[in-house]
């Protein structure tokens, strides 16, 4: 064996001792302060990758590395991304990471009353997930044939289940998509199935419902009532006249609802069409879908709100109206802001 082969040999032998004697150490459980962040930009070379890793203290043996890192085929499957690494992390995790793209792991928190657009922009902003490709994937019909989710013009809106997810940074679209309503199938009660049956009612019409009683209420107690309303106007065939509804058919927030935007043609405007509108608004709370399957059991047609965000209930228009000379004679509350669109009651 000449010289050059047995210096090859060696290299090999110490590298495998080194993964075994200490490049492999894993620490099992390490808090956040004993993780290390490095960013790995698009385009970025394999030595620009070693910089990285060797500046932020994730490896210490930079020539050795390299060569383990070469063997495991490292070079040539680099995936840029933000990664965090446990302290002391072995040579095999961060390869493997970096040749995966598992990058950094990240906190995304989908609001009550969140609309469409709004979640697509936090998956933006928080993500780095395109707005373009977030709202494409919301409306993929194969998306919904595979959900189990009825066709209907705004895709999965309604379905992307409200609360935090831990998700990698740049995940695909699609996938993020995916999470959240899979999330919203394992979230939904099989009782609530019977209580459909009962209703006379699907699950997609009843998911509308609770978005809009969603972005109707501020005060949670009002959530049974509200649901009443919109029922016993259903069963009678009268325009629910939901000004969230409205606000959803103008694509953005308005920060009230003015007598000239009543009149948006649009299926998703209750002023002009009866009946609910084609699909959710709004990705609803679990409270509201619970109430809109169990409204309470009164007879109440009208509501108007208070500055407080408490609504006034009543069964006939002339109580109605009282009600609203009532409201209007009190001086307004402070502004608030809320993830829910201004709020009305049916105007007749």
């Amino acid at each position: 064996m000449n010289r050059a082969s047995c210096v090859v040999r060696r290299a090999w032998l110490i590298a495998a001792v080194a993964v075994a004697c200490g490049g492999e150490k894993e620490t099992q459980y390490h808090s956040v302060a004993e993780k290390t962040m490095v960013i790995i930009p698009r385009g970025a070379t394999y030595y620009q990758a070693l910089d990285s890793l060797e500046s932020r203290g994730v490896i210490k043996s930079r020539d050795w590395f390299s060569l383990y890192a070469r063997i495991r085929g490292l070079p040539s499957n680099l995936k840029s991304g933000v990664y965090t690494f446990e302290k002391d992390a072995g040579w095999s995790t961060v390869v493997s990471t970096l040749k995966s793209g598992r990058g950094m792991e990240v906190r995304f928190t989908v609001l009550e009353g969140m609309m469409g657009f709004e979640v697509a922009e936090r998956a933006r902003s928080w993500l780095g997930v395109s707005t373009t490709a977030f709202k494409t994937a919301m409306r993929d019909t194969s998306l919904e044939r595979e959900l189990g989710i009825r066709d209907n013009p705004a895709g999965v809106e309604g379905y992307m289940y409200p609360t935090t997810y831990v998700v990698p940074m740049r995940m695909p679209a699609r996938e993020l998509v995916k999470v959240m309503v899979h999330e919203f199938i394992a979230r939904w009660q099989p009782e609530w199935d019977a209580r459909l049956a009962e209703l006379k009612m699907t699950r997609h019409e009843i998911i509308t419902l609770a978005s809009i009683i969603e972005a109707e209420v501020r005060y949670d107690p009002d959530r049974p009532y509200v649901s009443a309303v919109y029922h016993n106007r259903l069963k009678r065939g009268m325009a629910l006249q939901a000004d969230p509804t409205v606000v959803y058919a103008h694509g953005r927030r308005l920060r009230r609802v003015w007598e000239g935007q009543l009149r948006i043609k649009s299926p998703y405007n209750t002023y002009i069409n009866t009946g609910l509108p084609p699909g959710p608004i709004n990705q609803p709370s679990d409270s509201s879908i619970y109430y809109a399957l169990y409204p309470a059991q009164i007879g109440y047609l009208f509501f108007v709100a208070q500055p407080d965000g408490k609504h006034i209930f009543s069964a006939n228009y002339n109580d109605h109206l009282a009600a609203i000379k009532r409201v209007r004679a009190r001086p307004a509350a402070p502004a608030r802001q809320s993830p829910a669109p201004a709020r009305s009651a049916p105007r007749r």
